[in-house]
């Protein structure tokens, strides 16, 4: 089940750059991290309930490589958690959403995540992620 909105994805062409504007506004950086599977380095900067997460290509062939050449730095896509993130996709799948993976796979901080396809959300890159079973 959706309980809550995870975290809002922004893309940026450097961590180190990007990470200034929430820093003056008294935010930190919790933690960064290289996703080697997606080509992408994540700053975590928590926010409320909420983070807001940085992400820094590392291949000119990445997903969000390609994203920053084609659309610029921006929000890139809204993550929604998730507490059974198997079932989920099975109920998105059973009414025709259309999602991007075969099956949830490992992104961030261990996290099992899921996209669906903007075309199936309005517009949007929803992300939909259920933490480590160690995590709350």
């Amino acid at each position: 089940m959706i309980d809550k909105i995870d975290h809002i994805g922004v893309a940026v062409h450097s961590i180190e750059e990007g990470r200034k504007l929430y820093e003056s506004l008294g935010l930190e950086v919790e933690h960064i991290e290289e996703v080697e599977s997606e080509g992408v380095r994540v700053a975590m900067i928590p926010c409320g309930e909420s983070k807001i997460e940085l992400l820094e290509p590392t291949r000119d062939d990445s997903p969000i490589a390609k994203f920053l050449e084609k659309r610029g730095p921006g929000i890139h896509h809204v993550c929604l958690g998730s507490d059974d993130i198997d079932a989920d996709d099975r109920r998105l799948r059973a009414e025709g959403v259309r999602v991007l993976r075969p099956e949830p796979t490992i992104g961030a901080g261990g996290c099992r995540v899921q996209f669906v396809h903007p075309k199936s959300a309005g517009g949007v890159l929803l992300e939909l992620s259920e933490p480590p079973a160690n995590d709350p």
